[in-house]
């Protein structure tokens, strides 16, 4: 009766694994969460059409792995819940990798890496220390990395938490803050180079965050598949050219992760 017992089990372990290996998806279709409001790694063109760095490298993955991919257009604040409960199947929307987002997340390795910039009116503002910035108001994006940094280390300032990058920007030029906390990039290339950043310039050094962990792409807890064959197809493109190619319509520096 034992050697029965032993051979049913062994008999159902092996129609569970079987069964699992069945269920196990392939990821010949992937749908991956975009943003559509952070040029110039993602816009939304007049027609609906999605651009920038984000949507290129997604796509790019996506080719390298003849995949039949779609992309969803998902507000900031909602990302992570919407991978977690199946509203798509990866994150590719400039999101950094830090401790937090980790116990709700898995990465892949970073995709790239930009430092941080405070951004102010000219002449306001000769650096941009906690008592420098004492009593003022900070514009941020909320649920980002740079807002803990904010809140762990400007205690005497006011924080004024937005939706998206873009808004950061908008409440500064509405004056609305007084200085302006966001990506080295976007300051730059979104609001500093347009009629609405005249008089507005980078205030102190850039700042680095997160011990240089970069910005990731984003799946769900257990994904490993997934996740590998993402990290596989960054590989990929990193070493045949596709991403330099890509970067250089975008930046005209390195964003690399992995620059020296």
């Amino acid at each position: 009766m034992k050697l029965i017992a032993r051979h049913l089990l062994c008999l159902a372990a092996a129609a569970i694994s079987v069964a699992a290996f069945a269920q196990a998806p392939e990821w010949k279709k992937i749908r991956i969460g975009v943003e559509g409001n952070y040029p110039p790694f993602s816009q939304i063109a007049p027609s609906g059409e999605l651009s920038g760095f984000d949507i290129d490298v997604a796509n790019a993955i996506c080719a390298q792995l003849k995949a039949d991919c779609t992309l969803v257009k998902q507000e900031w604040d909602g990302m992570i819940p919407a991978l977690n409960v199946k509203k798509f199947d990866a994150i590719v929307a400039s999101m950094t990798i830090s401790d937090e987002r980790k116990k709700a997340v898995d990465f892949s390795d970073p995709y790239y890496d930009v430092p941080s910039r405070w951004v102010a009116k000219a002449g306001v503002f000769k650096d941009a220390t906690p008592d420098s910035l004492k009593g003022k108001k900070i514009a941020v994006i909320r649920n980002s990395p740079r807002a803990k940094f904010v809140a762990d280390n400007y205690k005497g300032s006011e924080t004024l938490l937005v939706n998206k990058e873009t808004d950061v920007y908008m409440e500064l030029a509405a004056g609305r803050a007084d200085i302006g906390f966001g990506s080295s990039v976007v300051s730059g290339e979104a609001f500093l180079k347009k009629p609405e950043g005249k008089g507005f310039v980078q205030v102190g050094p850039a700042v680095n965050l997160g011990g240089g962990a970069g910005v990731g792409i984003a799946v769900r807890k257990g994904d490993d598949a997934l996740r590998e064959k993402i990290n596989g197809a960054l590989k990929a493109i990193m070493a045949n050219g596709t991403y330099k190619k890509l970067a250089d319509k975008y930046f005209d520096f390195d964003v690399s992760p992995n620059r020296k």
